[in-house]
C-alpha cells in the first residue's frame, strides 16, 4: 500500500461523527485489495471492525483508530487539503487511520501468532463512538471484542519517531458544556423594560471562572473553559437570548460531579438574579483514559529497547478521548506519537510529519509480536 497517497486522500475527505460515509467507503475499497484469507470484516454504522487471524492464537489483540474530522476550515495551503469546506482532519485522525492500515498490511504480510482486531471507530470528536461501538461488539460481535486494546494519538509537539505514555491516568474526564439563557429583549433605550441576557451571560461567565479556583482541591486538577459566548443581534437591541459554550475537564470523576454541581447552582442563582430561564446541556462526556499498569510498563520497556523509535515517559494531560470507554472494561494502553508539527491539535494549520507513516506501523507490528 502507498501509505503516503492514502493519508493524503483521507486528509482531503474529512467528515464529522457518524457521517463518515466517504471515509468508510474508501477504507472498504482499500481492504478489498488485500489478501482475504486471514481477514474478517464487519461494519458498524460508519465504522469497521477488521479481524486478522493469527497463526496460533491464544488471545485477540485490539487496535483502535478514530476516523472522524472536525468542523474547522483548513488553512494549511497543502495541495491535498480538505475538499470539504468547513471541515478538516485537524486532530490527526487521517494519520491514525493510515497507521492502522499500515499495521494491517504488516499483519497480512507477516502474520503474528495472536489474532488482531483493528477497529475503525467513528465519532471520537463527538458525539462519541467508543461506548456504543464497544457495546455493539460485546452483544452482537463478541468474536471481534479484543482481550486487550491499544491506540495512539499524534503529539504535534514531539519529534517524529517519538512515542510517549505512562502507567495509570493518561487523559482526563471531559464534558462539553452548553448553557442557554432566555430573557426578554427590547429597545436599547428602554433597558428597564427588558431582561438583558448579554449582561446575565457575562455575569455567569465570570462566576464560572471561580469554580476551579474556589471549589476544587488545590492538590487536584480541573479545567472549566468557556470558549464561546454569543448574545444579541445588533447594537441597539437588548439581547433576549445568550449562549455559553465550553468544556469541563477533571482528573477524577468525583471532581467532575463537584464542578457540575457548582455550575448548576450558579445557573439557578443567575435565574433568580436576572429573572430569566437558564438551561444546561452537558453534550458529550468522556471517561478518563487509564492505561493498564502492566501493559504500560511492557510497552515502555519494549519501546526503550527498540531502535526504530525514541521512548519517553509522559505526564497526564487534560486532553479528552473516548478511548476511555474501552479501557474502562478492557486492559488497554494509549500512547502519544510525535509528528513534529509547528501547529497543535485542532489548529487549522496542523501539518504532521508524514515520516511517521513508515515508522509507526512497523514499530507496532514488532511490539505485537512480543505480547
Amino acid at each position: 500500500m502507498d501509505l503516503l497517497k492514502i493519508r493524503r486522500k483521507l486528509h482531503a475527505i474529512p467528515e464529522i461523527g457518524f457521517k463518515e460515509w466517504k471515509t468508510q467507503a474508501y477504507l472498504k475499497e482499500l481492504l478489498e485489495t488485500m489478501p482475504q484469507e486471514r481477514l474478517e470484516i464487519v461494519e458498524w454504522r460508519t465504522g469497521l471492525a477488521v479481524k486478522v487471524h493469527g497463526t496460533d492464537s491464544a488471545k485477540t489483540i485490539g487496535w483502535r483508530t478514530d476516523i472522524d474530522g472536525l468542523p474547522i476550515t483548513e488553512e494549511t495551503g497543502l495541495p491535498f487539503q480538505s475538499e470539504h469546506p468547513g471541515f478538516m482532519h485537524a486532530c490527526g485522525h487521517d494519520i491514525h487511520m493510515t497507521v492502522a492500515l499500515g499495521l494491517l498490511t504488516q499483519l497480512v504480510q507477516e502474520p503474528i501468532a495472536n489474532d488482531v482486531v483493528i477497529l475503525f471507530q467513528p465519532a471520537e470528536e463527538g458525539p462519541g463512538g467508543a461506548l456504543p461501538f464497544r457495546e455493539w461488539l460485546k452483544h452482537d460481535q463478541p468474536a471481534f471484542l479484543p482481550d486487550q486494546i491499544f491506540a495512539l494519538h499524534i503529539a504535534p509537539e514531539l519529534p517524529a519517531g517519538t512515542v510517549a505514555t505512562k502507567p495509570g491516568l493518561l487523559f482526563a474526564n471531559t464534558s462539553e458544556l452548553f448553557i442557554d439563557l432566555q430573557g426578554k429583549g427590547g429597545h436599547a433605550a428602554y433597558p428597564h423594560l427588558t431582561e438583558d441576557m448579554a449582561v446575565a451571560a457575562a455575569s455567569l461567565l465570570m462566576q464560572l471562572q471561580t469554580i476551579v479556583s474556589r471549589n476544587v482541591n488545590p492538590m487536584d486538577s480541573a479545567v472549566l473553559t468557556v470558549g464561546k459566548l454569543s448574545a444579541g443581534t445588533v447594537q441597539n437591541i437588548i439581547a433576549e437570548h445568550a449562549r455559553l459554550e465550553g468544556t469541563i475537564r477533571t482528573l477524577n470523576l468525583e471532581s467532575m460531579l463537584k464542578v457540575k454541581k457548582r455550575v448548576e447552582a450558579m445557573c439557578r442563582a443567575v435565574e433568580e438574579a436576572y429573572n430569566c430561564r437558564v438551561s444546561i446541556d452537558y453534550g458529550s462526556s468522556y471517561l478518563e483514559v487509564n492505561n493498564d499498569e502492566d501493559l504500560a510498563e511492557t510497552f515502555l520497556q519494549f519501546a526503550e529497547s527498540d531502535e526504530g523509535v525514541k521512548a519517553l515517559r509522559s505526564e497526564a494531560a487534560m486532553t479528552g478521548e473516548d478511548f476511555g470507554y474501552f479501557t474502562e472494561q478492557l486492559p488497554g494502553l494509549m500512547f502519544w506519537a510525535g509528528v513534529s508539527s509547528e501547529y497543535g491539535l485542532h489548529h487549522a494549520k496542523l501539518n504532521p510529519d508524514e515520516a511517521v507513516l513508515d515508522i509507526l506501523p512497523k514499530f507496532i507490528h514488532r511490539f505485537f509480536k512480543t505480547i
